[in-house]
Parts: structure tokens; sequence; C-alpha cells
């Protein structure tokens, strides 16, 4: 079970409905009726339906999902841009729904910042001049807010252009601008609403390498809106898919690749490259023919052929792999009366359970043998074969 004390934000049962007869709505929603068919007899689209989600302190939560699914909806939530029509959203425990003026302009300026897709710089300043906006309307001193500016636009990757107008910036730098932006208010929540799908695919690739690395150094919880599978699973430590308002599933990458709970979800990250998701933790099986290094020659032999293999896994004390010995070695041997160790093949390769199955790739292409799979100290834990590891990039 998760400790509740680690959720920086709560979302629960929240629903938003706009029209005029929500309440026929809502009565046609609970008897099973679809969003299209509410619109169409009440005039009420149903943006979000009984959405329930947690995002923990400090976790690159991602929400995906297709055009009209709620994504965009849902996070204009979380700073009461978008009022919910019921449900609680908690910001450590407390509901900001019931928040005054004051406490939400409280809120909005120093514990949640938005990231949005078409940047929202102001043109009639310089890169600078916009970074230290929000300090200047909370009144810091031109010298403070001047330093804090400098450092956020040495984070984003701007160092030296602090002075450069908005109009002279490309896309990418224009969305650095904008997180420098954000991240100067210090806020415990970064906002991103497809903050990168404007950006051509080279930039798009820099800016999510930039966000892990601005993530990691300063731990903040960010909430990200993307309709890209590729995106969400690079970034999100967890991924929330939506579909017509609802929340399908919430999982990590690696748990959602290999168990997607509806047809819908696993449709959905068909177009994944799961590669860079799954570990070889999933991929990997119990190799049926394991010897050890003290057995004669002829019972490795019989192993290999009762289990109709090639090779055989030689292990010490404890499991721990020493190598592997081929059929035709172990034949030929046998005749002369060698040992295990005489033609114990060591220089094997070998990964270990935690690695991604993109990182074994190009090892998987040389491999003579099916890789093994080891620990810490080295003992097997199983083995993932050429066929395996190529086969799950299709």
């Amino acid at each position: 079970m998760d400790n509740n004390n680690d959720n920086i934000l709560s979302v629960k049962n929240v629903s938003k409905l706009y029209g005029p007869d929500k309440n026929k709505a809502i009565e046609m929603k609970k008897s099973g009726t679809n969003k299209d068919l509410i619109h169409k007899k009440t005039g009420v689209t149903i943006a979000l339906w009984d959405v329930n989600l947690d995002v923990k302190k400090g976790e690159i939560f991602v929400i995906i999902g297709l055009s009209g699914s709620g994504k965009s909806t849902l996070i204009r939530c979380l700073n009461m841009l978008n009022k919910p029509s019921s449900g609680e959203i908690l910001y450590e425990g407390k509901n900001i729904r019931k928040f005054n003026k004051k406490e939400l302009n409280e809120f909005r300026r120093n514990k949640i910042s938005m990231v949005f897709q078409q940047f929202g710089l102001m043109s009639h300043r310089n890169i600078i001049g916009n970074v230290e906006y929000g300090l200047e309307v909370k009144g810091m001193s031109k010298e403070d807010r001047h330093r804090k500016a400098k450092e956020m636009i040495g984070l984003v990757g701007l160092e030296g252009h602090e002075y450069e107008p908005i109009s002279s910036l490309s896309g990418g730098m224009m969305q650095r601008v904008g997180i420098a932006r954000a991240l100067a208010n210090d806020p415990d929540i970064l906002l991103m609403d497809e903050p990168f799908s404007a950006l051509d695919p080279l930039v798009k690739k820099d800016m999510q390498f930039e966000l892990l690395t601005i993530q990691k150094k300063l731990d903040k919880t960010i909430v990200f809106i993307t309709h890209d599978i590729n995106e969400a699973f690079k970034l999100g430590d967890r991924v929330a898919i939506m579909k017509d308002g609802e929340v399908i599933q919430i999982d990590t990458p690696e748990e959602m690749s290999t168990n997607p709970a509806t047809d819908y979800v696993r449709d959905f990250i068909d177009g994944a490259d799961k590669t860079q998701v799954i570990s070889v933790r999933n991929m990997m099986v119990t190799p049926n023919s394991i010897v050890r290094k003290k057995d004669n020659l002829s019972y490795a032999i019989r192993m290999m052929r009762s289990n109709g293999v090639s090779s055989a896994y030689v292990v010490s004390q404890k499991m721990k792999l020493e190598g592997i010995v081929t059929i035709d070695d172990a034949l030929r041997a046998n005749k002369d009366g060698q040992t295990i160790s005489d033609v114990l093949i060591s220089d094997i390769m070998t990964t270990t359970p935690d690695t991604l199955l993109s990182d074994i790739l190009p090892m998987a292409a040389e491999a003579r043998f099916p890789i093994a799979v080891i620990d810490d100290d080295g003992s097997i834990k199983g083995i993932i074969s050429k066929a395996q590891v190529l086969s799950s990039i299709i």
C-alpha cells in the first residue's frame, strides 16, 4: 500500500460537465449511456467523469490520451483554472476547491506553476524580463529577482542569452524560457500541458532530456500532459491513460506495457517503443540446462539432450555463473577423458534483471548463446535469447 503522506496531490471523484441539463446527463451517465449520446440528447459535454488519482511528491506523473479525452481539462482543475462540477482536489490534504480568492492566489503564486504549449511569453520583455515576471509580481527586490532569474536561465541551458528579445528565439528556446519562468517561483508542482508537442523531433528529444535532468536536480513534482506514448513512457514514473473523460489505467510504464488493463490500453501502447520500458526481468526465462562445475561431462551431455538444447550453463557454489559448455565441445572432450573445466567458455555475455531491453539490443545482435541474467553477486537468475530481445522491437 502507498503511504498517503507521499501524495502531494489527490484527485477524488472529480467530474466536470459543461451544458444546461447536468442532472439529466448525470442520470444517463450513471445508467451507462455513452458520452456522445448524452451530448446529443442533453447538450451536456462530460469532460471528466469520476476521476481518481494520487500524485506522489517528487514524481513525474504523465497523463496521456487522445484529443477530447479530458487530459487538458483535468490538469487545469489542479490549479482551479477549471472548477470541477463535483469531487475534491487535495493539495497536501487541503481541499483547494474550498480555497477563498486569497488562498487560491497564494497557491497559484507559490505552490503550483504551469507551462503551456504556446509558451505564453511576453514579447515586449527580453528573456530575463519574462523569467523574473512572477517574482516581480510577488514584490521581490530587483537584485534578488535578477539573481534568481539568472540561476533558472542557467538551469535550462540559456546562460549568456539573458538579454535577448523573445522575437529572436527558436521554439525550443522559448519553451526553455517558459520552464525557467515557471521554476523561478520555486513551486512544489509544475503542470505541463503538452509543452513539447509543437517542437520538431530533435528539439523535443533535447527538451525531454533537459526536463529529466532538471527534475533530478530540483526534485520537483511534475504533472505532464501528452498524446505521445513514447514521450509518456520516457518521462513518466507513472502514467495515467484517459478516454472519454475517464481514467482507464494508472501504472508504471513497464507494468502498463506488460499488463494493459483493457484492449483500449493495449491498442494505445502498441505504437510504443517497448524496449525503452520493458526490462530483462519481464522477458527472461529459467534455463533448463544447468550443470555444476564438478559434474562429469556425460551428465552435461544427457542434460542437454533431454532438454533439446545445444549448450548448458555451468555454475559453482550458490548458483554463481561460471560460463557455458556446448554439446559439441562436451562430446569431443568426453571421448578424451576431459572435464567440464577443460571446455568451459567463460567469456559469455551477461546482463542484470533490471536492465532495459533497449540497452541489450546491440549485445543480443552479436550473441552466440542466450544472454545470461545474473544478480549483483554473480548468481544466475535466468536467460534471455537473441530471438526474445529482437522480437520485442516489432
